[in-house]
């Protein structure tokens, strides 16, 4: 996915994922990325690349074996461009997922005064959310394909406050939940 400025969700997601990793890292957390660069995790002439990737992503979660996973992305609708708002998912399975989300969300919609706010959205059919053992939830920080609030993923306040919320939500989350 590009935004309309040429920005890619993939470059997006790094500098948050990046930026999230300092801040759990200075409250204590080992944190693991499952990609550093902007490489996907594929060999170049694999046919599934996205298939391939997803499935290197869940080896690398069940190796580590952490207590949460959080998958940071960039959302769209390309059928209406004043969609907006961050949102968080989670396995409708999961009670945790669910918590962790909430707990996300919440946070989110609080520390940076979202307008329409968002409640956490359970989903039976992510791959990420399906193949991980641990609870795991996917942030999504914005809609690309609001001219808006693509330029505001961009912006650097908007990122800390954004990573700030997501953080807060996993400390919140960890320090209620059995998972600590």
């Amino acid at each position: 996915m590009t935004g309309a400025s040429g920005i890619t969700e993939k470059e997006l997601n790094l500098i948050y994922a990046k930026k999230l990793e300092v801040l759990l890292s200075e409250a204590g957390y080992h944190v693991v990325q499952t990609r550093t660069t902007e490489a996907g995790l594929y060999d170049e002439n694999e046919t599934h690349k996205k298939a391939q990737d997803m499935q290197r992503r869940v080896a690398v979660i069940e190796q580590e074996k952490p207590v949460v996973t959080i998958s940071i992305h960039q959302n769209s609708y390309p059928q209406d461009a004043s969609v907006c708002g961050p949102q968080v998912f989670y396995f409708e399975h999961s009670a945790e997922g669910k918590e962790l989300a909430t707990s996300i969300q919440n946070c989110i919609n609080t520390q940076l005064q979202v307008e329409r706010p968002r409640v956490p959205k359970g989903n039976g059919s992510y791959y990420i959310l399906k193949r991980s053992a641990s609870t795991t939830v996917i942030v999504e920080c914005g809609f690309l394909t609001n001219p808006a609030e693509e330029a505001k993923l961009q912006e650097e306040a908007y990122q800390d406050s954004m990573v700030r919320a997501v953080c807060d939500g996993i400390l919140q989350y960890l320090g209620s939940s059995t998972a600590a």
